[in-house]
């Protein structure tokens, strides 16, 4: 291979695998709950409010290299995958019991969200303005 191929393809490689990898990681946090500055999670709940899951199947488990369990990756990161899978039902239950919000939606909304999220806190750089007489009024 020429190095004008070689880097030619470095450079395609990249680019793909950052393409991939962001279509990996935006669905599972982008759009999510963050606490205030006066607001202290614990582990738990820190983990499970600022995660989501993205349903799917074993392709979906694949191409997502398993992060679609994002919640378990993050309580369990040490877990193999393909185990992540295995433990969302007791993760689930448990979070119900001590009343902390579990999300798990399909990888369609779960992009939906997070391209709603990007446009809310862009709204002040499109219209800084309106935000701020917007966020006045407010208080």
């Amino acid at each position: 291979m020429s190095p004008q191929k070689a880097i030619v393809f470095a450079v395609l490689h990249h680019a793909l695998f950052g393409l991939h990898l962001g279509s990996v990681f935006a669905p599972n946090h982008k759009g999510m709950e963050m606490p205030d500055g006066d607001t202290r999670w614990g582990h738990l709940e820190k983990q499970v409010r600022t995660s989501r899951n993205v349903n799917g199947n074993p392709v979906t488990d694949w191409l997502m290299g398993g992060l679609n369990c994002q919640i378990e990756h993050h309580l369990f990161p040490n877990m193999p995958r393909a185990n992540l899978r295995h433990a969302q039902g007791a993760v689930r239950a448990y979070c119900q019991h001590v009343g902390v919000p579990y999300l798990s939606t399909g990888i369609v909304d779960s992009y939906a969200q997070g391209l709603r999220h990007m446009h809310e806190v862009g709204q002040q750089l499109r219209h800084p303005t309106a935000v701020s007489a917007a966020t006045t009024q407010a208080s």
